[in-house]
């Protein structure tokens, strides 16, 4: 049962896969999206489920530090709903605070360059996100 994880903002959406067995998270890719344009990259991401065989997908919720949800996090639901809908997947919602700082914070200990550190830290922060639920249901 292998799942996807996503991270999705305003420009682009990181995506990673796990294994089969659902142990591990690797990065996949960075999708480019357009949120004025109604651009969401949803074909591509049903590509991949139907590609990889994707039984659940796991979106980042950018939760406040307080706990509350602002716009990015009701982005983020809405993405969850428009996935299920066209894809009849099951999503789950998982708490990314701090991802991309920390998935960033990592980058910088290997001595990743900018440039560099930009094409892949959307990826990273996702495959952050969906090992961080695997952990949680082993």
């Amino acid at each position: 049962m292998r799942m996807m994880g996503l991270d999705v903002g305003s420009k682009t959406v990181g995506i990673a896969l796990s294994d089969e067995l659902g142990w591990t998270a690797q990065g996949l890719k960075t999708l480019k999206i357009n949120e004025e344009k109604n651009e969401f990259g949803f074909d591509e991401i049903g590509q991949l489920i139907k590609e990889y065989e994707v039984s659940k997908v796991v979106i980042g919720l950018p939760k406040n530090m307080n706990g509350s949800i602002g716009p990015r996090g009701e982005a983020s639901q809405q993405y969850a709903k428009e996935i299920e809908t066209k894809f009849a997947v099951e999503t789950v919602l998982w708490d990314e605070r701090l991802t991309t700082m920390a998935a960033e914070r990592i980058l910088l200990e290997a001595d990743v360059s900018r440039k560099k550190r930009k094409k892949v830290i959307d990826k990273m922060a996702a495959m952050m996100i969906l090992q961080g639920y695997l952990d949680s249901i082993k």
